[in-house]
């Protein structure tokens, strides 16, 4: 026996939809999900920040002075970091943010987060959320019953007019099955799938 996720427009008699317990039945694992939040939003640092350490920078390869009775202090390069031309002290280096997180433990992470969207009624599948038009005034017509600040909408595949009518919409995030992420699914208000979409993310989170 599936679980049943609402169905947001009309159309389909039955107002429910079908789907394998498996995937939406998960138990709400808040640790994992922590996990899988924060090693989605390293993988995106960029971590490119880099300084000059004193073998950077160019020049220095003479002595500025002698090294005895000048009256200064001993120096043997001007690109040294006490030097106002000379490298960087402890200077930031390119480093990588990714944190490991093998596939089952994401896989599980989605379902966690899936299950509890749809425990919330924060998950509903849609047949007629593609709009027809590029207009962002009919697919406003579309989604203006959705009582949400934030709304994601799962599609197999990213129409023309569907990218071209919400990319106006400060509100509304449009994301293919393939590419869906634990930041956008936590962070919004209402998921909206379609039916293909839906049976995509159970082919690859079974």
């Amino acid at each position: 026996m599936g679980l049943q996720i609402p169905v947001l427009n009309e159309k389909d008699s039955s107002g429910k939809v079908e789907v394998n317990e498996a995937v939406f039945g998960q138990s709400y694992n808040e640790t994992l999900i922590h996990q899988l939040v924060v090693r989605y939003m390293a993988g995106a640092r960029a971590g490119t920040k880099a300084q000059k350490t004193r073998s950077d920078v160019s020049g220095g390869g003479s002595k500025p002075w002698r090294q005895k009775g000048t009256g200064r202090a001993r120096s043997g390069t001007t690109r040294s970091p006490v030097w106002r031309t000379g490298g960087v002290a402890f200077a930031a280096r390119p480093r990588n943010y990714e944190q490991k997180l093998n596939k089952k433990m994401f896989r599980v992470g989605i379902r966690s987060i899936l299950s509890e969207l749809l425990r919330q009624d924060r998950l509903v599948v849609s047949n007629d959320i593609i709009p027809t038009t590029a207009k962002t005034k009919a697919f406003n017509e579309i989604i203006k019953g959705i009582d949400a600040k934030r709304i994601l909408i799962v599609v197999e595949e990213v129409t023309v007019n569907l990218a071209l009518a919400s990319r106006n919409i400060p509100y509304v995030e449009v994301i293919e099955a393939v590419n869906l992420n634990p930041v956008l699914l936590v962070s919004a208000d209402k998921v909206i799938a379609t039916p293909e979409a839906l049976k995509q993310l159970e082919g690859r989170l079974v």
